[in-house]
């Protein structure tokens, strides 16, 4: 006689292979999570090994940049500055030689000549704001009291420019110079393009090891925010400024209220190579803030 399984077992064994599928689920899916978040890590660091490829490509392009400028302003000033200059003097010798009845020949001689020297300024203005030789051979402080005095010449915005610890300073390479340089022609751009200010306070100074630069006006104020996620025709002022300080281990902040006008600021250590005045490879990157 056969004994018929009881109810109560019956609704057992249902429970054990129900159990048995659900834990047969749950790995399935354990091993689908795991899989998609070995999955997610490795794009995760595969697209910061890109950034840091993309910011290193930046860099490099800054600095080829910088040298393609340094070229193009000796040749600008030494070259075709010279060739200018042969013609002015030729134009001055001819003008004395020529006899006393042709004055409209002397007119025309020196009507040239103006040119001539108008042209050489401009040149000399050019390869100034290209790259000062006097960055390269006399160092940052000389260069931006140079660049502040052609600033207010041509914009009539004076500049109240302090500088501590001076020496110190002067320690900072090649490429740091040429990072504070350009932070502070750019901003100073702006402030000509776009703050409407009647007055500018610079200051430069060591402090706790970092070189510290900050560049206010009394201007008009502007969202940073939405400058920051404007066009990029718009914001590249500011993404330079950025850049060029990530490039020397530094940091970039900006600051802007109705009232109280714009505050650019920029930090980075001092780190002296090649005696202080040599060309000086930049530092690792750190992370900027806006």
């Amino acid at each position: 006689m056969k004994v018929k399984p009881k109810k109560s077992s019956r609704k057992y064994v249902a429970a054990v292979q129900k159990l048995r599928l659900e834990i047969v689920q749950r790995k399935s899916v354990t091993n689908a999570l795991e899989k998609s978040e070995y999955h997610y890590v490795r794009l995760l660091k595969e697209s910061y090994r890109m950034q840091e490829r993309l910011r290193h490509l930046s860099h490099q392009i800054l600095l080829a940049h910088e040298e393609e400028r340094k070229k193009i302003s000796r040749e600008l000033h030494d070259e075709i500055g010279q060739i200018l200059a042969g013609i002015s003097i030729r134009l001055a010798t001819l003008k004395n030689e020529t006899s006393s009845n042709t004055k409209s020949i002397k007119k025309k001689i020196a009507s040239t000549q103006r040119l001539v020297e108008k042209s050489m300024k401009t040149i000399h203005r050019f390869a100034r704001e290209l790259r000062p030789a006097v960055l390269d051979d006399m160092g940052l402080i000389p260069a931006l009291k140079i660049h502040i005095k052609d600033f207010t010449k041509r914009t009539s915005i004076p500049i109240r420019f302090k500088v501590f610890t001076f020496s110190k300073i002067e320690e900072l390479g090649s490429v740091q110079r040429t990072a504070f340089y350009r932070v502070a022609q750019e901003a100073l751009r702006n402030v000509d393009k776009h703050a409407n200010a009647s007055l500018v306070k610079m200051s430069l100074q060591k402090r706790d090891g970092t070189i510290h630069m900050e560049i206010k006006d009394n201007g008009k104020s502007f969202s940073v925010e939405r400058m920051l996620h404007a066009g990029r025709r718009k914001r590249l002022g500011l993404l330079g400024m950025r850049e060029r300080m990530e490039m020397i281990g530094g940091n970039f902040s900006v600051d802007s209220k109705p009232g109280k006008g714009t505050t650019v600021r920029v930090y980075a250590p001092l780190k002296i190579s090649n005696g202080g005045r040599g060309g000086g490879e930049p530092n690792q990157p750190r992370k900027g803030f806006l």
